[in-house]
Order: C-alpha cells, then sequence, then structure tokens
C-alpha cells in the first residue's frame, strides 16, 4: 500500500515537471511583454494549448493567418520557440500584410525588447485600430482555440443571455421593405 501511494506521488511528480519542461524549454523562454495583460495571458493561454495539442496548434497558425505549414513547424520543433511568439508574429505580419517570416526574424533578432516594443516600430500604436484589431484576433481560432482553450473551459458567448453578438440571423431584420421606417428610435 505505502509502496503504491509513493509510487502514485513520483509518478505525478515527473509527469507535472515534464509538462512544466515542455512549457518552459523556450530557446528565449517565454516573456511577451505586449503591454497589454489580457494579450500576454492569451499568449500563455496558447502555450499550454500547443502543449496539448501541437497539430492543432499548427493548424490554427497556418489556417488564421496563412504562414507555411514547414514555417511553423519549423520555429516550434526545430527552433524550439514558444507557440505564444509563433503565434503573435504570425498576427503582426497577417495584419501588416507581410510574411510571417519577416516578423519572426525581426522577433529573433530583437526579443529581449519585448513584443509592445517591436510592434510600435512596425507601426502598431498602443489603442490604434491596428492594435485593437491585433488584440481582437489573438486566441479566437477557428475552432480549436476560441474561448479559453488554455484553461480547459468553453467559448465565451459574447451576448446578451449566452447569445451570440451582433446582427440578426441571415434573413431576419428588414423582412418588410420598409427601408428602415419604424424601426428603432430614428
Amino acid at each position: 500500500m505505502k509502496t503504491g501511494i509513493i509510487g502514485i506521488v513520483l509518478g505525478l511528480g515527473l509527469a507535472w515537471s515534464a509538462g512544466a519542461q515542455a512549457i518552459d524549454n523556450f530557446v528565449f523562454g517565454f516573456s511577451p511583454r505586449t503591454g497589454d495583460a489580457f494579450v500576454d495571458a492569451q499568449l500563455g493561454d496558447i502555450n499550454v494549448f500547443a502543449a496539448g495539442n501541437t497539430d492543432g496548434f499548427i493548424d490554427e497558425v497556418v489556417v488564421g493567418f496563412g504562414a507555411p505549414r514547414y514555417l511553423v513547424r519549423e520555429y516550434y520543433y526545430d527552433r524550439r520557440w514558444a507557440p505564444g511568439d509563433i503565434y503573435y508574429a504570425c498576427a503582426i505580419a497577417y495584419h501588416l500584410g507581410r510574411p510571417c517570416l519577416d516578423i519572426l526574424r525581426i522577433y529573433e533578432r530583437d526579443h529581449a525588447q519585448g513584443w509592445g516594443v517591436i510592434a510600435q516600430r512596425l507601426g502598431i500604436k498602443p489603442g490604434s485600430p491596428a492594435f485593437h484589431a491585433l488584440k481582437g484576433h489573438v486566441g479566437k481560432g477557428h475552432g480549436r482555440m476560441q474561448g479559453n482553450a488554455g484553461r480547459g473551459g468553453p467559448p465565451a458567448a459574447s451576448g446578451k443571455g449566452g447569445k451570440p453578438a451582433g446582427g440578426p440571423p441571415p434573413g431576419k431584420g428588414q423582412e418588410k421593405g420598409g427601408k428602415g421606417k419604424g424601426n428603432g428610435r430614428g
């Protein structure tokens, strides 16, 4: 009985340390310093998601930002980059209309400055529409990373009463062709 408990404790300790090592054994460590606590937390969640679903992470970056699959795999497996850094580099590249490789190279050279400084240098100023567009994209994958994937929670509803936010469903709204009269406070 005592040997069984010791074995379980040792097994759990090894599993925990292996998971921590996999998450923290990145070439630059992981300290995104985007200048926004929410974005930093989302990038950390992406690291956790990728540790448990590497193929899903790679798919999200390829589909979401048009990054070449070989490039994402190279930076993740061969160069040991943090998934959050790969994701953010490709997100910035996508929003600027540049190749992901350009932004990866800039971060490789200037990572000590953090993502916030690099994004500003590239023209994405804090509080600007470009920054808010980028911030709104982080962690909003095309399926698997939606919601709070790193914490295991379901996707959060963004509208009232658990319904999605946005306009009326297709086919609803101006059903009678009233050109907007009587629809609202106008």
